[in-house]
């Protein structure tokens, strides 16, 4: 079974700082996902909004929080960050935030990482931006922390960016493990670090890109030694205006390798309906 086939991404929570009902209406959407057969919920983890969903003046909680609220409004669905930088955490407390949202869910947290790009958004908060190299040695070596901490009670790891000393992570997760997801199609890097440490990706592009971003995918897991299929592979897609288009997207996705998806939006009620379903059909 995969970590999961039909997410939703809240990728924007609208243009307007209305207090409350700014969460009431994440909350609403992740409610109804839930409801129409989604069996994943995502959201942003960043600090400011990008330029696509409104730029810096729009409404951005901090994801950790809002999933944990989340979390209390759900019961079924998954729940992550579409995805944590690497930059902005420091691992074992990005393992202990994803493990207690493990605990309050009831077992359905999933570690999303990445490796960071709005170097504008670091800049106004003053968090390091390094070069891309650092950022995927400390996205590698991060993982193996996340990894430890969340399996092992109690850890103790030295690296070059990061170290842990007989560290513990209690409460523990309740399935005694937890999902990390990777993001990103990198072919030489983060494909690399999928192979070697996820157990689901997310990539982005159209039919002919995913396959060869699965393509290159498998190369990986073949020279370390890992079963491709034991990783959950899904793509990035938007319903578009033209819904029409979304079932045919998603089937021609899954005829080359695609075993979920993430659907972007906080989608209107129908629309979020009309989604479901198809997502259901395709991937039921």
């Amino acid at each position: 079974m995969g970590v999961f086939k039909r997410g939703l991404h809240l990728g924007s929570y609208g243009s307007v700082d209305d207090g409350t009902p700014v969460f009431e209406r994440a909350s609403a959407a992740a409610i109804l996902a839930e409801q129409v057969g989604f069996d994943a919920i995502s959201v942003p983890d960043h600090m400011h909004q990008n330029d696509t969903g409104g730029g810096p003046t729009s409404p951005m909680f901090e994801a950790y929080t809002l999933l944990g609220a989340l979390a209390m409004r759900t019961s079924t669905i998954k729940l992550f960050a579409l995805v944590s930088p690497v930059t902005l955490r420091n691992p074992a407390f990005l393992a202990k935030a994803v493990t207690t949202l493990d605990v309050i869910s009831g077992g359905r947290a999933i570690l999303g990482v990445g490796a960071a790009w709005d170097d504008a958004e670091h800049a106004a908060y003053g968090f390091d931006f390094p070069t891309t190299g650092e950022r995927m040695d400390r996205l590698d070596e991060a993982l193996s922390i996340c990894t430890a901490l969340i399996g092992n009670e109690q850890s103790s790891i030295t690296g070059e960016h990061y170290s842990i000393a007989d560290a513990h992570n209690s409460p523990r997760p309740i399935r005694g493990s937890i999902p990390i997801l990777v993001g990103g199609g990198g072919e030489k890097r983060t494909l690399d670090i999928v192979a070697r440490h996820a157990d689901a990706c997310n990539v982005f592009g159209d039919g002919q890109t995913v396959r060869h971003k699965f393509a290159i995918l498998r190369e990986h897991c073949e020279r370390v030694g890992r079963d491709y299929n034991e990783i959950t592979r899904t793509a990035f897609v938007s319903p578009g205006k033209d819904r029409s288009k979304f079932e045919p997207l998603l089937q021609e996705l899954a005829e080359v390798g695609a075993q979920g998806v993430v659907v972007l939006g906080m989608l209107e009620p129908e629309v979020m309906q009309e989604v479901g379903a198809a997502l259901l059909r395709v991937f039921p």
